[in-house]
């Protein structure tokens, strides 16, 4: 007895993007794989036949541990499936927690160009970089979701599938560590999405420790300041200040003299002019602020601990020591 084979069915049409093949097929599951393998892996299983040589490598075609690779990658090169890193790498990223902007209805996230059309600003301590001013009609100020004195809290580029890449948290960093973040993104990345807090850095330091009140007060640090070291009247004092203070005022409001010889009386007062504030972070050096280019060239023929210590801010415990030794050429710059 005969049986009639059924008639052939015409094959699925391709997509509208062009016909289907193994590369393509291969993103996506890498795609999915890596999806269920962050959110769920106990069920990536599902993924595999029991009977997968994917799933039992080294099983069914030798023993345990068979290195002859027959399985079903033995005839691909190394580096096949090389493609699938950035893959990798962007799911990871986007599974990478963000700032959530709605834990504070000060915080705001706006997605601008990368030449975001922002003039940058900081403060004394060359950290918590802020908005200086918009270019007018640039991307910035047309998005009306950023302004002057903006607090900037969070980079994240945007990647050119689309994706967000790893957020770059910029709380509190250096100047120099936000250009360099900015300067650093892959050239593909044409897109950012920035957080900004909207106040003062005192605000932004209260919500991100927690004191959204202000009543508390604050972190506070040790400085240790050693006076003429070395010296008869050698003394040594310890201090109590908020963290992020300005060593010279410190020191200053406890009748600690940071000046040597005839510039007790002929100083600037703390207004960044004289370069004669010098004291040595003897302990502690990595809790202060980095120093700018006009403050490295200033002392640069001077150990990598000495400071001037007006623009020089403490956030931790510090040891400071005061009339360290400078030679003469110090003082006809």
């Amino acid at each position: 007895m005969s049986t009639t084979p059924p008639p052939p069915q015409a094959p699925p049409p391709p997509p509208a993007d062009g016909p289907v093949n193994a590369l393509a097929v291969g993103k996506v599951f890498v795609r999915q794989y890596y999806k269920i393998l962050q959110s769920s892996p106990a069920n990536i299983r599902n993924f595999y036949h029991p009977d997968s040589t994917i799933l039992h490598v080294g099983t069914g075609g030798g023993a345990e541990g068979d290195d002859s690779k027959s399985h079903l990658f033995a005839d691909l090169p190394d580096d096949a499936f090389a493609w699938a890193s950035p893959i990798k790498a962007e799911a990871e990223a986007e599974e990478i927690e963000s700032i959530d902007t709605s834990a504070d209805e000060r915080l705001n996230r706006v997605r601008l160009p990368r030449a975001t059309t922002i003039e940058w600003g900081t403060d004394l301590s060359f950290s918590f970089v802020y908005v200086r001013a918009l270019e007018p009609a640039g991307a910035a100020d047309l998005s009306g979701q950023v302004a002057p004195n903006d607090q900037l809290c969070e980079l994240r580029p945007v990647l050119e599938s689309g994706k967000k890449g790893a957020p770059i948290s910029l709380i509190g960093a250096p100047f120099d560590t936000v250009m360099s973040a900015f300067a650093t993104l892959d050239k593909t990345v044409r897109e950012v999405d920035l957080v900004f807090f909207r106040g003062s850095k005192d605000e932004l330091k209260e919500l991100c420790t927690g004191d959204a009140t202000g009543s508390g007060d604050g972190d506070t640090i040790t400085i240790t300041v050693v006076q003429n070291k070395g010296g008869k009247d050698e003394a040594v004092r310890t201090l109590t200040a908020p963290s992020g203070c300005n060593v010279r005022q410190v020191l200053v409001d406890h009748d600690i003299n940071v000046y040597q010889s005839l510039t007790r009386w002929t100083n600037c007062k703390g207004k960044q002019l004289c370069g004669t504030c010098i004291v040595n972070v003897a302990d502690g050096g990595p809790n202060t602020n980095r120093k700018s280019m006009d403050e490295g060239s200033t002392l640069r023929e001077n150990p990598d601990g000495y400071r001037l210590s007006c623009v020089t801010f403490a956030y931790g415990d510090v040891t400071v020591e005061t009339f360290p030794p400078i030679k003469a050429a110090q003082w006809t710059r």
